[in-house]
């Protein structure tokens, strides 16, 4: 019997990213897929077998370097018209203007986000997800910072602070960067359990602050 396709992990990358954001993220899953090959070693799981195999991209409009804030260049692996569709999309944030005002990545995140089994946001990457019409009318939240003017910019949602990620059925939006982070874990236990979730954060050294709205 043949294996199920791996799960297709896509994070969204763009110029003036928000480093963290994108790499908090992109270090859980891969982490996770790691743990997970070694923990299927010892421990029988379908769940485990199937996280060994989690293919992680970051994904740049053109699949070309794209320069963060503070000037860091990360390379993506996979341009919006090569990558695989996202079974798990997660938008970081950053200076988002250019981004969230761009017609190629409204419809590519409102694209992917239809088929996506999850779609999740760190800051204001819920910025991008509002433009390109993912969220109309959903609880959510973003980096403390930035919540008035989620509310002023996007008024039909229903913004709520004070809280670390808002879950809201397939849709996850967090309020920043180690949140962002926690939200990862999160659907790692979510998607496989929450014994990889722990192990994950244990191999990261990383205190996974588990509350959720």
């Amino acid at each position: 019997m043949s294996e199920a396709p791996a799960l297709q992990i896509g994070i969204l990358g763009f110029d003036e990213v928000e480093v963290l954001d994108l790499a908090g993220p992109y270090e859980v899953f891969t982490t996770a897929a790691r743990m997970a090959a070694r923990m299927a070693g010892t421990t029988s799981g379908d769940e485990l077998q199937a996280a060994a195999r989690w293919q992680v991209h970051c994904i740049s409009r053109h699949g070309t370097p794209v320069r963060a804030r503070a000037g860091l260049v990360i390379q993506a692996s996979r341009s919006f018209a090569q990558c695989p569709r996202p079974d798990v999309l997660v938008v970081p944030g950053g200076v988002v203007d250019q981004a969230a005002q761009c017609p190629a990545t409204q419809d590519w995140v409102a694209e992917a986000a239809r088929h996506a089994r999850l779609t999740a946001s760190v800051c204001t990457g819920v910025f991008i997800l509002a433009s390109a019409g993912v969220v109309r009318d959903e609880p959510v939240t973003t980096h403390w910072e930035d919540l008035d003017d989620l509310r002023r910019q996007h008024p039909g949602l229903q913004v709520r602070e004070g809280v670390r990620w808002v879950e809201h059925g397939t849709l996850l939006t967090s309020a920043g960067i180690s949140a962002g982070i926690d939200m990862s874990l999160h659907l790692v236990a979510r998607l496989a359990g929450q014994a990889l979730a722990e192990r994950t954060a244990r191999q990261m050294d990383y205190r996974w602050l588990q509350q959720a709205d």
